[in-house]
């Protein structure tokens, strides 16, 4: 029998507590071990029970979530998923955190439309499964009801092989999916790139408000813009656009020019924005044009995208299962044929410029 994962639940907030254990429970995989109102109350449950993963609150009294997080993963690193509401002013906290060691970011529960309470559960609960096969690095009772898992078709049709073979070869265009783990690759991964490196568009898993933060903070550190996509920005060399959070991000190309399209819908492979859409579209507009890489991140979203990118023509690129945090969508999109080479994360703009 299966073994569940252990979840304990730090939050202020009795009613976030309750949801949070209530969402979590309602999954077959995952047992929640318990509930704690600050780091203090948690620590204390730390002394009778270990868990596998802790969902932690950014912001709450005698300690913030922040600096619990620092001493687990310099003393006993447990995979952390952060919460946070999505406060303008606590998006920059969260995004820190990550660079602190935890494994990803989740949106509090809150009352909303059927819809949107069925995504928060999918997310929460993904994101909790996600984080317990994390590797890591320490510092020096409701019934789930799962959505159908939709393909990119549901955002944009396959394309035909006889539409593949019109594209015609111009300016190279680097399409990245990522998703756990992976907002300090995608750091590593542009850090390494020249101020006139090939365009770049990246979507990475990551809660609405997040994404132009994350964006601002890779542009100080970057040679090359690093933006938060806008509907209609063009593709051009030395910059990177982000997916913004919420949206799905689209290539697109008019004559000679590639550009991106932000475009509303459903989820799918359980995410929004999602890599498989941002693949076929590169298929479809760029073809043998565009690099594709997946990197570090669980489940399959991206995987059959990028299968349809290297029918078209296209490079693809792996990153390898010891630098990625989760090798989910890589190893996935391996199996399927998707990828004509796996590289270490450190090499992989290396790969990009020797292809440019």
């Amino acid at each position: 029998m299966k073994e569940k994962i252990k979840v304990l639940i730090v939050d202020d907030s009795a009613s976030v507590r309750q949801a949070m254990a209530e969402i979590l429970a309602g999954d077959p995989d995952i047992e929640v071990v318990g509930t704690a109102n600050d780091p203090f109350a948690a620590a204390n449950r730390l002394k009778t029970v270990i868990p596998d993963v802790i969902t932690l609150d950014v912001e709450m009294p005698r300690m913030d979530g922040l600096t619990f997080l620092q001493k687990i993963m310099s003393q006993h690193p447990i995979p952390v998923v952060m919460c946070s509401s999505l406060a303008e002013n606590g998006s920059d906290i969260a995004l820190r955190a990550l660079e602190y060691g935890a494994v990803d970011i989740i949106t509090k529960p809150k009352l909303g439309t059927r819809q949107f309470l069925e995504e928060s559960r999918m997310r929460i609960c993904d994101a909790v499964k996600a984080a317990s096969q994390a590797r890591l690095q320490p510092l020096s009772k409701s019934t789930l009801k799962v959505a159908p898992k939709l393909t990119a078709d549901v955002v944009l049709a396959k394309q035909s092989s006889v539409q593949q073979r019109l594209i015609e070869t111009t300016e190279k265009v680097v399409v990245v999916g990522a998703s756990t783990g992976g907002t300090e690759a995608l750091r590593i991964f542009l850090e390494a790139f020249p101020a006139d490196s090939p365009g770049i568009v990246i979507v990475q898993h990551m809660p609405e408000h997040f994404t132009s933060t994350f964006a601002e903070r890779l542009n100080g550190l970057c040679r090359l813009v690093v933006k938060e996509a806008e509907h209609n920005d063009t593709v051009v060399r030395g910059r990177a656009l982000i997916a913004p959070g919420n949206r799905h991000l689209l290539l697109k190309r008019s004559g000679t020019r590639y550009y991106v399209e932000i475009k509303d819908g459903p989820l799918v492979a359980r995410h929004r924005p999602s890599v498989d859409v941002l693949f076929r579209s590169a298929a479809r507009y760029g073809g043998k044009n565009c690099i594709g890489i997946i990197m570090t991140g669980m489940g399959d979203d991206g995987a059959q995208g990028l299968l349809e990118m290297k029918e078209s023509g296209a490079f693809t690129l792996a990153q390898d299962e010891a630098t990625s945090v989760v090798y989910g969508m890589p190893k996935e999109a391996v199996a399927r044929g998707a990828v004509t080479k796996i590289v270490p994360l450190p090499y992989l703009a290396m790969e990009v410029l020797k292809l440019d």
